[in-house]
């Protein structure tokens, strides 16, 4: 074994590194913890966490009160989240962004008619969590001809419609190849594609790697779908080998195969990596300086020793400056060829940068020219030890200066003292930048830009007293006035950019464009009202718009957010012509009708004599707000953006009533009774009218004669 490749994609992902990170804290918070189900497929992780007190449960039952638990990264079904939220008791949910997305996108996209197809495993956790968020029948196929079997003896599953998703880890190329042939035999499949993209790279680098290499070495739990998924890759292409620690090597013979490629599952941690790639790097040194000594010496150089071999092609002066060519890559350290010699270097962690939260591995592949400075030589090991740190701290202090306007790059190292400024490496040069200049806005903090990178320009240099000043604040002005010149001269409305949200008011918000700053009016934001910004962007947030009025004189940009296909107007118009019947729900009531919400934003009513066929006196009496109904659209006048509605035209109309029903037919008794009812109805009248008061007349003296007539009988 000459050459050892490390893949750039190798150890946790981002969904696991945030789960252990997560737990790693609430350990380091003094909690008492326990996980449902292991956190990650990678049995010395959980025995790390098991060796400092936290345990695995099967339930969230067996949890105690006291404990925190923590949802594994593949997830739960939604009934065992449930159960969790229930209980009351503290938890953290760990489950990977990734899978909780396809969790969301079953949800709104499964119904009870349609079908729902899922690439992957079926005991897999992840899988059996993604199946109990679908809300009609489901199917699971873990390959291609499980896919045909699933086709041939399942007729007619489209006939209500098809949605597909994949398991996060599934085979890019297996799941390629299952949606071409889905999308031949149901062509209305709807297709999400929720493979994790840092899978996707993940097997793609492998497969490359097999391509290269005369061997592979797979780092990983043997229970993990992601690992077995990068031993299925590689195996096609050379002999593969999958361990999950430094002692499995032992086991190997690595010595046939001239270059040797190795990777690592998403729940494989650093320290395993680095021990396997340790103990591949021991191994690989001692078989070279085998070799070199079992060469047949020349009829020169019979006597000459190793060292004196060595000593032919180097020169051991502490400053000769060399080229190497890069043959191996570990974390510890990286193994060079150097140009001219017959002799490997190599060169430490420790002296290949400043900066001591380096990862070589993510910095430098095979193949890459470096710089070096040659340290030391160890005549007995045969080994030269070479600095590029050094070699950059001369050429920088050699080309650094204060008169050089350009802005240069640095990553940030650390906070001076108690918030004075930050340290930044460059080129081997620690460059100081005082807090003053290294903000760009207030908010800014200081502790969250150590490790990045940044823009600075050089504003001072010391060369006696071996300083640096730089500033943060005027490289970005300078970058900022340039964007906004590029800008100005070719902007024009109607082009399209992506920004991001720097800031919002009561009025809008703030978007970057690219070196200047546009805003959406609130209105411009939705299509429905809100009351802030907030309720549909934030701070950061990445954004489509496009120039709606540019203001060249004051340097002032209107930016559209809305699209005129997400117009609730437009909607209506194209997916709900007249007649069409909706679900709706009641928003308010009046005393000539109900108006329901029939799409976001749009509201239309329903007018008291459309809401039933017998009279009503008020809506309230048969309708709340809140309700839920079906409504059929009579007529839309898109120009004044009204919409008339009618609930009783779905509802069977009453039937016309009969003369029999009119005049019902009644007993001897009821006759009897409502006649005399009605006679002393008469009679309590007849006796109203003689009571009633006269119009007073002059007294009479005479008496009104009898009269001889007797009532008749």
């Amino acid at each position: 074994m000459q050459k050892i490749t490390l893949a750039k994609t190798a150890g946790f992902c981002f969904g696991v590194n945030r789960a252990v990170r997560l737990l790693e804290d609430l350990v380091e918070q003094g909690a008492k913890v326990c996980t449902l189900g292991p956190i990650i497929h990678n049995p010395q992780v959980i025995a790390h966490f098991e060796s400092r007190g936290v345990r695995v449960v099967d339930t969230p039952e067996q949890g105690d009160a006291d404990e925190t638990l923590v949802i594994r990264t593949h997830g739960v079904t939604r009934e065992v989240l449930q159960a969790v939220e229930t209980k009351g008791s503290p938890f953290c949910n760990a489950t990977c962004p990734f899978v909780t997305k396809i969790h969301k996108i079953v949800r709104e996209n499964s119904t009870p008619e349609n079908v729902t197809l899922i690439a992957g495993d079926k005991t897999h956790p992840e899988v059996v969590g993604i199946r109990s968020c679908c809300r009609g029948r489901s199917f699971v196929f873990n390959s291609y001809a499980e896919l045909l079997e699933l086709i041939e003896t399942h007729q007619n599953l489209d006939s209500n419609g098809i949605i597909c998703v994949a398991q996060t880890t599934f085979s890019t190329d297996s799941f390629k190849k299952c949606v071409k042939k889905i999308k031949i035999v149901y062509t209305n499949a709807v297709i999400f594609d929720t493979i994790c993209s840092a899978t996707e790279e993940r097997q793609a680098e492998a497969r490359a790697l097999s391509l290269e290499n005369d061997a592979m070495v797979i780092i990983g739990g043997r229970q993990s779908s992601n690992t077995a998924k990068l031993k299925a890759v590689c195996e096609p292409n050379c002999p593969t080998y999958l361990i999950e620690t430094a002692q499995e090597l032992d086991g190997i013979d690595l010595s046939p195969f001239r270059t040797v490629g190795v990777t690592a599952g998403a729940s494989t941690p650093d320290s395993i990596i680095k021990e396997v790639l340790k103990t591949m790097s021991e191994n690989l040194t001692q078989t070279q300086a085998e070799t070199v000594e079992k060469e047949e010496p020349t009829a020169s150089s019979e006597a000459t020793s190793f060292a004196d071999m060595l000593e032919d092609y180097i020169d051991t002066s502490s400053d000769q400056k060399v080229v190497g060519h890069v043959v191996a890559v570990t974390p510890g350290e990286i193994q060079v060829e150097i140009a001219g010699r017959k002799h490997t270097g190599y060169v430490s962690a420790a002296e290949y940068s400043n900066d001591p939260t380096v990862d070589m591995t993510k910095e430098v592949k095979v193949g890459d020219e470096l710089q070096l400075i040659i340290m030391k030589t160890n005549d007995m090991e045969g080994t030269v030890a070479l600095s590029k740190k050094r070699y950059d701290a001369i050429r920088a202090w050699d080309e650094i200066s204060e008169e050089n306007n350009e802005a240069v790059e640095g990553k940030v190292t650390g906070v001076v003292g108690d918030g004075k400024g930050l340290f930044v490496q460059y080129n081997g040069i620690r460059v100081f930048i005082p807090a003053s200049l290294s903000k760009i806005s207030r908010s800014d903090s200081l502790e969250e830009m150590v490790g990045k990178t940044v823009s600075f320009k050089i504003i001072e240099v010391d060369r006696k007293r071996k300083r640096v000043v730089g500033s943060i604040r005027a490289a970005y002005k300078d970058a900022r006035a340039a964007a906004e010149n590029a800008f100005w001269a070719q902007a024009e409305e109607g082009q399209t950019y992506t920004g991001t949200v720097r800031s919002l008011t009561s009025y809008g918000a703030f978007v970057d464009i690219g070196g200047v700053d546009g805003m959406i009016h609130i209105s411009e934001l939705s299509w429905n009202r809100i009351k802030h910004p907030s309720d549909v962007v934030s701070v950061g947030d990445t954004v489509e718009v496009y120039i709606k009025a540019l203001d060249a004189e004051h340097k002032k940009i209107s930016l559209g957010y809305k699209k005129i296909e997400d117009n609730p107007w437009e909607i209506l118009k194209r997916d709900y012509p007249i007649g069409s019947v909706v679900k709706a729900k009641i928003v308010g009531l009046t005393t000539f009708g109900a108006f329901a919400s029939i799409l976001p934003g749009i509201d239309g009513l329903v007018h008291i004599s459309e809401i039933a066929y017998n009279h009503i006196g008020n809506p309230a009496e048969v309708l709340q707000v809140g309700d839920e109904v079906d409504v059929k659209i009579l007529d839309v006048d898109f120009e004044k953006k009204r919409v008339s509605l009618s609930i009783k035209a779905l509802l069977e109309p009453p039937a016309p009533k009969t003369e029999t029903e009119d005049a019902a037919p009644i007993s001897i008794e009821e006759f009897a009774a409502k006649a005399a009812a009605e006679e002393a109805e008469q009679a309590a009248e007849t006796t109203e009218s003689a009571e009633a008061p006269v119009a007073e007349e002059a007294p009479s003296t005479e008496e009104a004669p009898a009269t001889e007539e007797t009532p008749a009988e």
